[in-house]
C-alpha cells in the first residue's frame, strides 16, 4: 500500500537522499543567499518570506539555503551534547594560495579556481586542515562559526561508523544476521542479511529510491517517518522502525553494492537494541564528547522519537572537522584513543571493489564502500563521508589532509556536484604535499 500525505513529501524525501534530476536554471550563488533575500527575518518576517515545513517550502530551493542551517526550526530534533569541558581549539596557520589552485574540472576543457569552484558548488563552509592546523576556512550563506548545518547522508557515515566500532568490541559479529540482534527483523529483508552486508550495503532489498516512480517504496518510508500527524485515512507504518519491517528482499545479498537509506536506519536500530542508547546519545558519550567539541548537534527525530540515522544530522563544521582529523589520526586524538586503530585501518583499506563495481555508480569507477564512507582508491588513498547538495568530510592520508564542507546546492546528487569537487580536493592536496 501506498498512501501519500496532503503534505508535501519531499520535506522528507530530501533530507532521505535527495531532488529528481530536471534541467533547471537556478539563481546563482551570490543571488540566491538567504542573508540577502532575507527569509525569516522581521517580527513577523513578511509574507512572502516565511517558510514552513507544513506545505515543504523550507526545502525547496532557494529556501534550503537557509533551512540547512535552521532545521531544528522546523523539525523535532534530539540533541548530540557536545563536550561540557576540554574543548579542543586547533591551530590555525591560513594560507591564502590555496584560493589560487587551479584544477580541470571533469569533463572539461578549461581549468577554474579553487575560489571559483566554491561558488560553483553554492558552498555554506569550507574547512581545510593540513596536518592538523586549520589552513583554510570559509563561511557564506547562513552559516556561522558556532552554527550548525545539515550533514545530510554524511550521517550516515557516522552510523556506520558506531557499528563498525561495535563489532570491533564485540557486542555485534559482522557475521549474525539483522534477526539475531532484532528478532523483529525476522520477516523482513534484512533477517538473513549479516551485519557486514548491512554496514556495506550489499543488501538485496526491494526498495526504490526513484523519486519520479509515485509508487517507489521510498515515499512509504518517508510517509512512516513523517513526524507531523498523519491524516484519519493512513493506515501505514507509523515510525521508522514500523516500516523497516515491512522491507522484503530481492536478489541476494552480498553481491551489488546498493546505496538505499534504510540500511542505515536498520543499522542504528541494530546499534540502538544492543547498545540501549539512541543514536545520538551514543554518538555524544562514544565520539562527539572524547573529541572536545563545542557545539552541540542534533538528529531529526520521527513522530516515535527515532532519530533519523540515515540522514538527519546537523553539526557544526569545526567539530566535523574535529571528527575527520581524529580519522586521519586512526582514531587517537585529544590525547585519547577514541576509536580502534584497527577500525580506522578497516575504513581506510576500503570494501569489495567488485561489488561496487556492478553498482550503477560508474562515474566513481575503482571506488568502494566500506562501513558506510565512500572509498576513491585514488593513489592517495582518499575517502569520505558524502551527502547530498554538497556535504563532504574528506579525508586525504597522503597529503595528511581533511577537508569538510557545507553546501546547499540545488541539485541533490552528487554528480551534479563532483565534477567541481572531487579534482578540486585532489589538486589542494597536491598543493599542499608540495608545500
Amino acid at each position: 500500500m501506498k498512501q501519500r500525505f496532503k503534505m508535501n513529501l519531499s520535506v522528507l524525501l530530501l533530507l532521505v537522499a535527495g531532488l529528481p534530476s530536471f534541467s533547471q536554471v537556478y539563481l546563482d550563488a551570490k543571488t540566491s543567499d538567504p542573508n540577502e533575500i532575507g527569509w525569516m527575518k522581521g517580527f513577523p518576517p513578511p509574507k512572502g518570506k516565511i517558510i514552513s515545513a507544513s506545505d515543504g517550502s523550507f526545502f525547496r530551493f532557494p529556501a534550503l539555503r537557509y533551512s540547512v542551517c535552521h532545521l531544528r526550526e522546523f523539525m523535532p530534533t534530539k540533541v548530540v551534547k557536545a563536550s561540557t569541558d576540554k574543548h579542543y581549539k586547533f591551530r590555525q596557520k591560513l594560507d591564502k594560495n590555496i584560493d589560487k589552485v587551479t584544477f580541470r574540472p571533469l569533463n572539461s576543457s578549461a581549468t577554474i579556481t579553487w575560489l571559483e569552484s566554491l561558488e560553483l558548488n553554492y558552498t555554506d563552509g569550507i574547512l581545510i586542515l593540513h596536518k592538523g592546523k586549520v589552513v583554510y576556512e570559509k563561511y557564506f550563506g547562513a552559516l556561522e562559526l558556532n552554527g550548525v548545518h545539515a550533514a545530510m547522508s554524511v550521517s550516515k557515515t557516522f552510523t556506520g561508523t558506531l557499528g563498525a566500532l561495535l563489532v570491533e568490541e564485540g557486542l555485534l559479529d559482522e557475521n549474525k544476521t539483522g534477526a539475531d540482534y532484532v528478532p523483529e527483523l525476522k520477516k523482513s529483508a534484512f533477517g538473513d542479511a549479516t551485519i557486514r552486508q548491512i554496514l556495506d550495503m550489499t543488501t538485496g532489498l526491494k526498495y526504490s529510491e526513484d523519486y519520479s516512480d509515485p509508487n517507489a517504496e521510498i515515499w512509504a518510508f518517508s510517509a512512516a517517518g513523517n513526524p507531523f500527524p498523519k491524516p484519519a485515512s493512513y493506515s501505514g507504518p507509523t515510525n521508522y522502525y514500523d516500516y523497516l519491517v515491512t522491507v522484503q528482499k530481492e536478489g541476494e545479498h552480498g553481491k551489488v553494492f546498493g546505496y538505499k537509506t534504510i540500511n542505515t536506519d536498520v543499522m542504528g536500530w541494530i546499534i540502538s537494541r544492543v547498545s540501549s542508547k539512541s543514536i545520538p546519545e551514543l554518538l555524544s558519550e562514544r565520539i562527539w564528547k572524547p573529541l572536545g567539541t563545542h557545539v552541540d548537534g542534533y538528529y531529526q527525530v520521527d513522530g516515535a522519537g527515532i532519530a533519523f540515522a540515515g540522514g538527519g544530522l546537523s553539526a557544526n563544521m569545526r567539530d566535523m572537522g574535529l571528527f575527520g582529523e581524529m580519522i586521519r589520526k586512526k582514531g587517537k586524538f585529544n590525547k585519547t584513543q577514541i576509536l580502534p586503530e584497527a577500525l580506522i585501518e578497516d575504513i581506510m583499506n576500503g570494501g569489495n571493489k567488485d561489488a561496487f563495481n556492478k553498482s550503477v555508480y560508474s562515474s566513481l569507477k575503482g571506488w568502494s564502500y566500506r562501513n558506510m564512507w565512500w572509498h576513491t582508491h585514488n593513489e592517495h588513498g582518499a575517502f569520505a563521508a558524502r551527502g547530498v547538495h554538497g556535504q563532504t568530510i574528506y579525508i586525504d592520508p597522503k597529503a595528511e589532509m581533511v577537508i569538510v564542507r557545507f553546501a546547499s546546492h540545488p541539485e541533490a546528487k552528487n554528480s551534479k556536484i563532483d565534477p567541481t569537487s572531487l579534482p578540486a580536493f585532489h589538486a589542494v592536496a597536491k598543493y599542499l604535499i608540495s608545500k
